[in-house]
C-alpha cells in the first residue's frame, strides 16, 4: 500500500468520521460502524469496527481470516469469548473501559455486552476487515452435507437452522421470542423416581 501512496497528492485523505460509515444496524443500540482503507486510503496495515451494543446482545460468532483482532473497551462491559484452536477450549475474557482481549488471526470467536452504552473498538493488522460469520456458515452449507457428515437427521436440522438469517452480525433478531429452557431430568434423578415408585 505504502509504495503506490501518493502522500504529497491532495486526493490523499488523513482524517475520517467513522460516524459516516454505518457497516450494520440491528437498532438505534446495536450496530458498527467501519474504518478501512476504502473509507481512509492513507491506512496501511490497520482497520477498525466500532461497535455499540446494549446487554446481552452479541456480535456473533466469526472469524476474521485475514487480521488479528484486538478488542478494547471505552464504556460498558462485555465478554469476549474465544475459541482456542490448541486446546480446543473455550475462553472468556471479560473487560470494562481501559481494558482489551486479543484474538489471533483465523480464530472462532463472539462477543456478548454485559452492560447497556456498550462501546468497543476491534482494532484489525490489516486494512480491511474480512469475516466469516456463524450464520453463513450455518445457512449456506448444504443440509445434506451437515446431514451425511456428523450423522444427523436432515429434516431435524432444516428446520433447527430455519429462523437463522444470513448476516446477522449482532444477535438476538429483534423479533426473536425465545422460550425460557425446560429443565431437563438428570439420569440419576430419574433412577431415584423410577425406584421410588417402584418401576
Amino acid at each position: 500500500m505504502a509504495g503506490s501512496l501518493d502522500y504529497t497528492s491532495p486526493t490523499t485523505h488523513y482524517s475520517y468520521d467513522v460516524n459516516k460509515s454505518p457497516f450494520f444496524k440491528k437498532d438505534d443500540n446495536n450496530f458498527i460502524n467501519i474504518l478501512g482503507v476504502e473509507q481512509l486510503n492513507s491506512l496501511e496495515n490497520v482497520s477498525l469496527l466500532d461497535i455499540y451494543l446494549s446487554t446481552n446482545n452479541v456480535v456473533e460468532p466469526h472469524y476474521h481470516q485475514n487480521a488479528a483482532e484486538l478488542v478494547y473497551c471505552i464504556s460498558g462491559a462485555a465478554t469476549v469469548s474465544l475459541l482456542n484452536p490448541y486446546t480446543k477450549q473455550i475462553q472468556n475474557y471479560p473487560i470494562t473501559p481501559g481494558q482489551v482481549a486479543n484474538v489471533p488471526q483465523g480464530w472462532w470467536h463472539y462477543e456478548v455486552a454485559t452492560a447497556d452504552n456498550t462501546h468497543l473498538l476491534a482494532i484489525f493488522d490489516a486494512p480491511n476487515p474480512e469475516v466469516i460469520l456463524g450464520s453463513d456458515i450455518l445457512k449456506f452449507t448444504p443440509s445434506n452435507v451437515i446431514a451425511h457428515t456428523y450423522c444427523i437427521d436432515e429434516h431435524a436440522w432444516k428446520q433447527a437452522i430455519a429462523t437463522v438469517k444470513p448476516s446477522t452480525y449482532i444477535g438476538p433478531y429483534s423479533d426473536c421470542y425465545q422460550q425460557a429452557p425446560q429443565p431437563q431430568l438428570q439420569y440419576p434423578y430419574m433412577l431415584q423416581q423410577r425406584y421410588y415408585w417402584g418401576l
